[in-house]
Parts: structure tokens; C-alpha cells; sequence
């Protein structure tokens, strides 16, 4: 897979060149290039943004600087990634559908965000995608274009070095992953569940899917709603029915 970043803060991206995702790269497994959008301007102060239209605040990234960076990275398989507050939330299954692309491309907006004719012109004459992390605002896209390549970077093959780590974790089920432990068998006057030292792997089996119920109910019921029933045991559903899956209650953020 090839991934190109454009952004006015290349050195943001630094963090791509440690653990797995920069030893994915310096093993060929991922084609990673990072771009300066001031190289693409033409006048001596390399401006990007320019006064949004209508009046407001902040400044708006100009289209044609964006038009040329695109225009000469995009290729037919394509796939342009637009970090946006208001873009579709990143979750694992388009993490996985991301994976199995041949190009992406993150185009990283700033200040007030990019000018909205970018997206309205590539979702016309290629594939394009606004992305978000979340419901809330960060100051630009380099955050979003850290976590999509290192989210997508490692469901690469062979880019973790257990495959099955990959299939025993949060939501690639639909729940969140069970607790782990290791050693030192007590810790604090904590000890690690008995039956994890059984030796027996279908309890552990057992133990474990319950834990990844219970946890999904405490911390995240919503997503109990999208299981697919048929892929629920008789056990998963004794679990279910002596669960509170009502959601949590709201945190209350203090007022000035």
C-alpha cells in the first residue's frame, strides 16, 4: 500500500518512523510519503490560506494550492482521505475497508479548514472520503493522518508480528477486548483470576468472551445494539440477561 500525506507541518508526521508502522515502512511494507503543501505555491511568502468569503474568523486553505498538490499525486485507485469534524467517524470497519486499498491519500486541513469547492470537485473526479476522529475540533488534520495510518498501517500483512493479536481485540467483534494480565501472579494484594492459571483453555475461552460482555455493557452498550444476534451462544446470551446495558450516565462538565 502507498500512503501520501500532504500538510504544511511534514515534521508532524515524525512519529510515523518509530515502532511497528516505521519498521512497516523501512520493510517495504508500507509506502509512506510525507508533502509539504508549500511546495506547490508560487509567491515568495508561500501562502496556503487567504480571508474566508463572507467574513468570519480565522483563514480558509486555498483551493488552487490544494488543486495542485492533488492533481499531481492522485492516481486511478485513489482513495483521498479528508480529515473534517464533520466527516464520517473512523471506526474499525473503515479502518479495514481503508486496509485494503491500494492508495490512500490524506489531505491534512488547518485553521478554518479547506475551501469546500476541494472536496465538491474530487468527490466528483475521484474517490474521497471526510474523515473524523470524533465529535470534537483539533487544530488540524495531522492528528487524524497519525492515527488512519497507524490504525490502517497495522492490519497490513505481516506488519504485526502475531496476526491473531490482530482478531483478539476491541472492536473487531463488536466488543471491547477482555482485560489482560501477566506476571507477577499478585501484585498489590491484586491477583490475577484463577482461571487464566487453570490450564484449561476453554474456560479461559469462556472466561474471557464474558468479560468482553460485561465490559461492553459497563463501558459501551450502545454497541451491544449492532451485535448480530446469530452471532450469540447460548452463554453470551445468560451473560446479556443479567446485565444492565442501559447507558451510562452523561459526565457532567463544570461550568465557569
Amino acid at each position: 500500500m502507498r500512503v501520501d500525506v500532504v500538510t504544511i507541518f511534514p515534521d508532524y508526521l515524525q512519529p510515523l518512523t518509530l515502532s511497528l508502522v516505521g519498521k512497516a515502512v523501512r520493510d517495504g511494507l508500507l509506502d509512506l510519503h510525507v508533502h509539504d503543501l508549500r511546495t506547490w505555491t508560487h509567491d515568495r511568502h508561500r501562502s496556503v490560506d487567504d480571508t474566508p468569503v463572507g467574513g468570519g474568523a480565522g483563514m480558509v486553505m486555498r483551493p488552487d494550492v490544494w488543486g495542485e498538490a492533488l492533481d499531481d499525486l492522485v492516481r486511478p485507485d485513489t482513495h483521498i482521505l479528508l480529515p473534517s469534524p464533520g466527516g464520517q467517524v473512523l471506526d474499525q470497519a473503515l479502518v479495514a475497508a481503508l486496509a485494503a486499498e491500494q492508495h490512500l491519500l490524506i489531505a491534512c486541513g488547518r485553521y478554518e479548514g479547506i475551501d469546500a469547492r476541494v472536496a465538491e470537485h474530487y468527490g466528483n473526479t475521484a474517490r474521497l472520503t471526510e474523515v473524523s476522529l470524533g465529535d470534537y475540533v483539533v487544530n488540524g488534520g495531522e492528528v487524524a493522518a497519525l492515527v488512519i495510518v497507524e490504525a490502517v498501517g497495522r492490519l497490513l500483512p505481516g506488519v504485526v508480528g502475531n496476526p491473531q493479536s490482530l482478531v483478539e481485540e476491541s472492536h473487531v467483534d463488536g466488543l471491547l477486548e477482555y482485560p489482560v494480565y501477566t506476571r507477577p501472579p499478585v501484585w498489590r494484594d491484586l491477583e490475577v483470576p484463577g482461571v487464566l492459571t487453570s490450564g484449561h483453555h476453554a474456560q479461559i475461552a469462556r472466561w474471557r468472551r464474558d468479560q468482553s460482555l460485561r465490559r461492553t455493557a459497563a463501558r459501551r452498550p450502545d454497541l451491544l445494539s449492532r451485535l448480530d444476534p446469530n452471532a450469540l451462544d447460548d452463554a453470551d446470551r445468560h451473560v446479556l440477561d443479567t446485565l444492565d446495558t442501559s447507558p451510562p450516565p452523561a459526565v457532567e462538565v463544570p461550568h465557569s
